[in-house]
């Protein structure tokens, strides 16, 4: 308690207020706006942090994450395009509300439910994130190997359509955390004569090329793109019996964001689209999905927002990125000499209570932006793209070469940013690729490290209980989308009126 009360007294600082302010006016800023996300502003932001302190550091990252991920609902209400993609399913029944006149209230049921499903996240995280932390004193070299295949193995449904492509480039991630000196034998691997790869390639220039750069790139052809606004006087809250018609849904939906946030690699997109779901097959009456219903805003919107702090549950407590964001803000607290993990929880208990307020705070200053000022924040779509995206490529150079002032790490973002353009036109996710590149020097050291305490017999793997339940579930987790594929096989075999047994 004392140190939550230090902690607290610490944001009666203008300054770290400001920082949370600027981070929660940021993040809905670029979730607004369209092609810009939460990730690649964190990404674009995270080397403009190394001179700062590390609680308003990670403080700063975590509004802008919160904020951006309620951000996207904006534009998927007032123009059908998703700011970020956890909004793609708030498009659904948002934008025919606002075609019909009522985009104030469809702005307000998102910004309601955005905070409530915000706020309760902030709880699972407070009440999880030491729990899991407990349970974590227990692991050892093979216990975080385990847990670095099973995070690498949710992969398969982070995003994208096909489970192997995102696998796919988890792997190939792994691959470049292998290029530079091996410490156990000294050797140089992939670097090609460069000594300046020696040292391995950083997550952050090969992250901002893939978010940013492959985005500019896509967004180049998009010049002359431009989008129908649909007409909004004012933001209001909600009535009583239309947000009663949706505490169902916002009930569950906080499960089912908390749930998928709480899994490795899972994130916000994935918990909006199965909030949507769920409150669309729960609902009696299904005919005005898609036409307007205030629950198909609510049930993504909530669940989205609740997987936020749950995301952050297991990248605290055991260094495993929850989501696309996460791995960002891993990167952060890496680069700023901290280690994720249970050693955080008693090492530097202030910065963790920094992270809870932080979010906390930006949730309820996200809530009164969005009030206030959705219809101000609505017209950042009308920022030229032949002027917004020049300056993120701009901003990704520079953040790039802040690093380690090194130019390799430009030639680096601008080679990430080209392949990521072609692997996005080709169906690959940027996601895993990034996962895997930031799990795969914990798989690659854990995996030595158990081999020796083995003496090299593979199956002291089988000794250990814990490894033994993450294995299962890495088996799990790769038999299911096989699962899934066959069983969509066989729906499409049967007749319209059959049914599979069991559903």
């Amino acid at each position: 308690m004392d140190v939550f009360l230090t902690t607290a007294a610490m944001f009666a600082d203008p300054y770290l207020i400001g920082v949370i302010l600027i981070g929660t006016v940021g993040g809905v800023l670029v979730g607004a706006m369209p092609g810009l996300s939460s990730t690649m502003a964190t990404a674009l932001l995270l080397p403009f942090t190394l001179t700062m302190e590390p609680i308003p550091a990670i403080a700063l990252l975590s509004a802008l994450y919160c904020a951006g991920t309620f951000g996207g609902s904006i534009t998927a209400i007032l123009v059908n395009a998703p700011g970020a993609p956890p909004a793609a399913a708030t498009a659904f029944d948002g934008y025919p509300l606002a075609q019909q006149g009522r985009a104030g209230l469809a702005l307000g049921i998102a910004t309601v439910s955005s905070t409530i499903g915000g706020i309760f996240s902030i709880i699972v995280l407070i009440v999880a994130a030491p729990m899991l932390a407990r349970v974590a004193y227990d692991f050892g070299p093979p216990e975080y190997f385990a847990l670095a295949l099973f995070g690498l193995s949710m992969l398969a449904s982070i995003s994208g359509e096909s489970a192997f492509k995102n696998l796919l480039g988890g792997a190939f991630g792994v691959l470049l955390a292998t290029i530079g000196m091996d410490f156990t034998t000294g050797v140089d691997r992939f670097t090609f004569g460069f000594w300046e790869l020696s040292e391995g390639v950083h997550f952050i220039p090969v992250m901002i090329g893939l978010f940013a750069g492959a985005e500019f790139l896509t967004q180049a052809g998009n010049l002359d793109r431009k989008m129908v606004r649909a007409a909004i006087d004012a933001v209001k809250l909600p009535s009583w019996p239309d947000f009663r018609g949706t505490l169902g849904t916002v009930a569950r939906s906080c499960g089912i964001g908390a749930f998928i946030g709480l899994l490795p690699a899972e994130g916000g997109t994935v918990a909006a689209m199965i909030g949507y779901n769920e409150a669309k097959r729960w609902a009696k009456d299904k005919s005005k999905f898609g036409k307007g219903d205030l629950r198909g805003i609510a049930g993504p919107e909530t669940a989205n927002n609740a997987a936020t702090g749950a995301a952050m549950v297991p990248t605290l407590a055991l260094g495993i990125p929850g989501s696309a964001t996460t791995a960002v803000i891993l990167g952060a607290l890496l680069v700023h000499g901290l280690r994720p993990g249970p050693h955080l929880f008693n090492e530097t208990p202030t910065l963790l209570y920094g992270i809870f307020i932080a979010m906390l705070l930006a949730n309820l200053m996200f809530m009164g932006l969005g009030l206030l000022g959705a219809k101000l924040f609505a017209r950042v779509t009308l920022i030229p793209t032949r002027f917004l995206w020049p300056a993120v490529f701009i901003l990704a150079c520079i953040g790039s070469y802040a690093l380690e002032q090194a130019i390799m790490d430009v030639w680096i973002m601008i080679i990430a940013g080209l392949a990521g353009y072609f692997l996005k036109r080709f169906g690959f996710s940027a996601a895993p690729i990034i996962m895997g590149l930031i799990l795969g020097e914990l798989v690659e050291n854990s995996l030595k490290q158990s081999l020796i305490i083995f003496d090299h017999s593979w199956l002291g793997f089988l000794e250990r209980p814990i490894v033994v339940v993450f294995i299962l579930l890495t088996a799990i987790s790769f038999a299911m989308p096989v699962i899934a594929g066959y069983r969509d096989r066989l729906r499409a075999k049967m007749p319209p009126s059959a049914d599979i047994p069991g559903d």
